[in-house]
């Protein structure tokens, strides 16, 4: 697939952003193929230096999120510089005028603003908070009671989750109503603004898969499960080498396909009958999980990682062994997967690079490297005539 016949070839949308949503919409569109330029300030803004670094500083996690985009270094404190960024996002073209930003609250990089300098502009402002507060992921999900029910069931304290759930879903949800919205414009000729809470994201998927809905309807809160999986019958167990596994039966085929290769086929017969249980039913089986988890645990218990993956591996279980993330890296869903490619990144060096995670005509995307800091100033900033000399220092 050329770089023509990308699915956002012709695009170009100008990033005013920082830390994961908004520069992981940018990336999302980059390895679509639109052209993305991200501005930054003098120096770099603040995820520039994030963790993790590399042995001289150079961040391993803004060059990822940063791949595939341009570069453009400017002084967004000054008049000369703000305007600068006005005439990019405005600029004529049928592929142009479109914004993402997490910079909210500057009069001079809101919609009304640039919709006067171009009437079919799209600006996406990603807010902390739905009332214009900030707010990050950490903090808004401090706020929706997942902490509470994250973490081993005897817990009373909050637990965070390691993985930034919220400015994911953001990032490609900011994705998801760019691209409506220049599918709008394609066909009215009408541009939008689009403002999207990190809260209400976290919220809304909150509400959707019920955690806020049981509270309605039933009165009550969802449990703490630990490794449990809430409303059907799911858990890890210990190998005998002191492997773990995660399990889980979502079906009764599932469930059937665990208790025949753990041969716990009479037992669970009997804890059906003396419990009045029927195990075909999800909520038969995360009711008496407990029971049926020390029931298998004995078979695990007395096997190898590589014996009990062998035996699952023949039978209808879901399963998964535990890893980290040096174990993940050396296997084959890394090594041997065409969604990663080698990547030469300046200041980091060749590493395997994922790209889009869906197939497009049975290939993954890939996008080239990060920038450095202001690599495209010069490539991208056209100068009008009447240009200042405070507007060339920008440049430097």
């Amino acid at each position: 697939m050329s770089t023509d016949n990308l699915p956002l070839s012709g695009l170009r949308v100008v990033e005013v952003s920082s830390f994961v949503a908004a520069p992981l919409c940018g990336l999302s569109l980059a390895q679509l193929g639109a052209e993305v330029i991200r501005i930054d300030p003098p120096g770099g803004a603040a995820d520039h230096t994030r963790l993790p670094t590399t042995g001289d500083g150079t961040s391993i996690y803004w060059t990822g999120l940063n791949r595939g985009k341009q570069s453009v270094i400017c002084d967004v404190r000054s008049t000369e510089g703000q305007q600068l960024i006005q005439r990019l996002i405005t600029a004529r073209g049928d592929g142009g005028g479109i914004l993402v930003t997490n910079a909210g609250g500057r009069d001079w990089l809101n919609h009304q603003t640039l919709e006067r300098m171009r009437h079919d502009v799209i600006t996406l402002e990603i807010l902390g908070r739905r009332d214009g507060t900030p707010g990050v992921d950490y903090t808004v999900n401090a706020a929706t009671g997942f902490p509470y029910v994250t973490g081993p069931p005897n817990h009373g304290d909050p637990v965070n989750h390691a993985l930034p759930a919220w400015d994911i879903a953001c990032g490609f949800y900011a994705a998801f109503a760019l691209t409506a919205a220049i599918l709008r414009r394609a066909g009215t000729g009408r541009g939008m603004h689009i403002t999207l809470p990190l809260d209400n994201v976290a919220l809304s998927i909150a509400g959707t898969l019920g955690y806020l809905t049981e509270v309605q309807v039933n009165g009550s809160e969802r449990p703490r499960t630990g490794n449990h999986v809430y409303g059907t019958y799911g858990t890890d167990f210990v190998a005998a080498d002191g492997a773990r596994f995660m399990i889980v039966a979502l079906t009764p085929r599932h469930f059937r396909g665990l208790v025949s290769a753990t041969g716990t086929a009479t037992a669970i017969a009997a804890l059906e009958s003396a419990l009045g249980a029927d195990f075909t039913r999800d909520a038969d089986r995360y009711r008496h999980r407990d029971l049926l988890t020390a029931l298998f645990a004995d078979w695990f218990s007395r096997h190898t990682a590589e014996e009990i993956t062998s035996t699952l591996s023949t039978c209808a279980v879901l399963h998964e062994r535990y890893r980290t993330f040096a174990e993940t890296f050396v296997s084959p869903d890394v090594q041997d997967n065409p969604l990663f490619t080698e990547l030469e990144q300046p200041g980091i060096g060749t590493y395997l690079a994922a790209g889009t995670a869906a197939l497009f005509d049975g290939r993954h995307l890939h996008c080239g490297a990060a920038p450095t800091l202001g690599q495209h100033t010069d490539d991208i900033i056209v100068e009008p005539p009447e240009r200042t000399h405070s507007e060339a220092e920008l440049r430097r």
